[in-house]
Formats: structure tokens, C-alpha cells, sequence
């Protein structure tokens, strides 16, 4: 009786561990916009419809921001959640959708990805399934428009899912069509109810490829971490700042009774001033007399100093830096002005460059009344070395 239960404790055992390693976490895909009169959202709900149809996958759909923030969008558009560039990294595929604008991309799509350098340079992207559908009011450019986003995904490394000839068996050539081989678009300003049924089959036919693709390549995710973590070499950050002609400056000296870094817990704490040859770069409030052009290269300079006494701080040897941890970003500006994040973005994009995915930080911007020395910025940096 012993010997019996025990073989059936065992068979228990063995087919409960079966189950626990075929059994995967859902495949998340983004399903990301940007549409003002709805015709792209309906393609939305349609490419999502078939991404869920795919076993164990999930999507969402969000918006991208409206450059005009008085624009009237359509009201279920409005309502949707507004993403953030930074988390395109969390998705497992993502399909873009946005209306044809003269043979190209939305502005408001377009101005999302010039916020995405530092994805780019760490290379998040890489690697990560992507498709994209329009909805074009005459139909002229669609082709183009969508050709066009190809290039700005295949420059992130992102792998296209096209449509080919799928969805053929359902078309109904009675009624015109937008569709392509490259991604489902609706003719919008043709005749009869738009989208119409055949361009919706073609968008959900064109999100279960993605979520298909996006399983897979989830799936070998685990082999593809160990094969890079054992072969990629370790990056070398004074390479880093040869190859792209980076040349740090001398680390400022304190005026004052202060230190220019302290060390505490393996954390590096450094603030500096946009100080350049002895003299601070383009001094003055943004708004007023600093143009924005003016505060990016004081905000570049900044984070060159930073860098700079950070090296100090390792010993003469970036490559003992962990981790940047945080970035704060004070701002002499007009008390009108609200494009502070744009500003901080040169020093953001400058610490993805040098360091890589140890770059990546958490990040605050904030304006000021005025700051020492009439510096139209200054930034405080937190970093982890070993």
C-alpha cells in the first residue's frame, strides 16, 4: 500500500512540474495611436481583436500625445490612456497606427519617436515585433506613409510584421478598399460605412500575425538572455566616448566651502553648473534672453561636467559606474515656460550614450526663478558605482 501511494505521490509530482514549465506568462502587445476623427481607432479595436484571438495574449490600446493639446479628438479617442515613450520597453510587440499626413506619419506620431534617442542608443527596441496600419482619407500615399514608419522601426532594430496578400479570402472587391501588403489601411473618405468590413477583417487578420510572432519570440526569450549575457562583451566606456568623439572637460573646482562629489554607500552625489573655460555657456533665463537651442547645449555642457567630476569621483575610470540613478534638472526660466523636459533631454540622451543600459535613470526637471551665477541650468546626478 506504502509502495503504491508513493508511486502516485511521484506521478502527481512529475505531471504537476510538467505543467509548471509549459505554462507561460500572457504575451502583452501595445497597440499604439494616434487618431483625431476615429478612423484609426476602429482599426485599433479590430487589430487588437486579433491579437487576443492569439492563445495567451493581451493587448492594450493607447494613444500617443496631441501635439496641440486644444485639439478636439473623438471622444472614445479621448478617452483612451496616454503612453509614455519609456514604456514601449515593457511591451512583448507593439502595432502603430496613425492616418496618412501627405504621404507620411501623423506630426503628433512623428514628435513621439524624436523622443526616442535614448531607446535607440540602448538599443531597447531591438529585436521586438512590430506592424504598422493607416487610415487615409483619399487613399493617395498610404503605401509611402506607411514605408516611411518602416524606416524609423528598422532603424530601432524592431522586426516587421507585414500583411503579404492575407485577408484576400474575405475581401469584398465590390466596394473600394485601402488595403495593402505592407499593413491594413481604411479608405476613410470613400463611400458606405468606413472602415469598411474587409479592411476590419484584414486589421484583426494583421494583429493575430503580430501576437503570433511576439509568442514566439517571447518563448525563446530565456535562450536568447543566456546566449547574450555568456557572448557580448563588456562595454568599455572610454571607447564609448572615443568612437563619438566625446571629449570631457577638466572637472570644475568648488568656489566655495564645498566638495565637488561625496560618496556615500556606493552612491555618487554631484551637482554642476553649465561652466565652460571658466565661463558659464549661454548664461540667462530661457524664455527671455536664452533661446532653447542656447539652454540644450548649457544643459549638453552640464552633463559633461557632471561626467566629468563623476570620473574623478571612479578614480579616473568611468567603467566603475553601476548605475545612473537619478537626474534632476533646475532651469532658470520665465515663469510662463513649460518645455522643460525637452530641455533636460540633452543630458539624458548623453548619459544613454556613454553608459549604455547603466544609463537609464529616473528623472525630474524643474524650473527656477534664477540660479548661481545666472546658469540657465544646473543638474544634480546621483550615480551607483562599485
Amino acid at each position: 500500500m506504502k509502495k503504491q501511494l508513493l508511486v502516485l505521490l511521484i506521478a502527481i509530482f512529475i505531471g504537476f512540474g510538467a505543467n509548471a514549465q509549459t505554462k507561460s506568462s500572457d504575451t502583452n502587445v501595445l497597440v499604439l495611436i494616434y487618431s483625431q476623427n476615429g478612423g484609426t481607432y476602429k482599426m485599433a479595436k479590430s487589430i487588437a481583436e486579433g491579437i487576443q484571438e492569439y492563445p495567451n495574449t493581451k493587448a492594450i490600446i493607447k494613444r500617443v500625445p496631441s501635439i496641440n493639446p486644444k485639439e478636439k479628438l473623438n471622444p472614445d479617442v479621448e478617452k483612451l490612456p496616454i503612453a509614455t515613450i519609456e514604456e514601449l520597453a515593457n511591451y512583448d510587440g507593439i502595432a502603430f497606427g496613425s492616418p496618412v499626413h501627405f504621404a507620411n506619419i501623423s506630426a503628433d506620431m512623428n514628435y513621439f519617436f524624436s523622443q526616442s534617442i535614448p531607446l535607440w542608443t540602448s538599443r531597447t527596441l531591438e529585436g521586438k515585433p512590430t506592424t504598422v496600419f493607416m487610415s487615409a482619407g483619399s487613399g493617395a500615399g498610404k503605401e509611402a506613409a506607411i514605408l516611411s514608419f518602416w524606416n524609423i522601426l528598422a532603424s530601432h532594430g524592431m522586426v516587421i510584421v507585414p500583411t503579404g496578400i492575407m485577408g484576400t479570402a474575405t475581401l469584398d472587391k465590390t466596394v473600394p478598399q485601402g488595403n495593402t501588403p505592407f499593413g491594413a489601411t481604411s479608405l476613410a473618405g470613400s463611400t458606405g460605412t468606413r472602415p469598411s468590413q474587409s479592411e476590419l477583417n484584414l486589421a484583426k487578420e494583421q494583429g493575430k500575425a503580430l501576437a503570433r510572432v511576439a509568442s514566439g519570440l517571447k518563448n525563446t526569450e530565456n535562450i536568447k538572455s543566456v546566449k547574450t549575457t555568456s557572448v557580448e562583451p563588456k562595454i568599455d566606456i572610454n571607447k564609448t566616448l572615443k568612437d563619438n568623439n566625446i571629449v570631457l572637460p577638466e572637472a570644475p573646482k568648488p568656489v566655495g566651502n564645498y566638495v565637488p562629489f561625496t560618496i556615500s554607500d556606493h552612491k555618487v552625489y554631484i551637482n554642476q553648473v553649465a561652466l565652460k573655460d571658466g565661463k558659464i555657456l549661454n548664461p540667462g533665463k530661457v524664455g527671455a534672453t536664452v533661446t532653447e537651442d542656447q539652454a540644450k547645449d548649457a544643459t549638453y555642457q552640464t552633463m559633461l561636467n557632471v561626467i566629468a567630476v563623476l570620473k574623478e569621483a571612479c578614480g579616473g575610470d568611468l567603467n566603475k559606474v553601476k548605475q545612473c540613478v537619478q537626474l534632476t534638472g533646475y532651469f532658470n526660466t520665465t515663469p510662463e515656460y513649460t518645455q522643460h523636459a525637452g530641455l533636460m533631454n540633452s543630458a539624458s540622451n548623453l548619459t544613454a550614450l556613454v553608459f549604455g543600459e547603466k544609463g537609464k535613470h529616473a528623472r525630474a526637471t524643474i524650473g527656477a526663478v534664477s540660479l548661481p551665477i545666472n546658469s540657465a541650468v544646473e543638474i544634480q546626478a546621483i550615480f551607483e558605482i562599485e
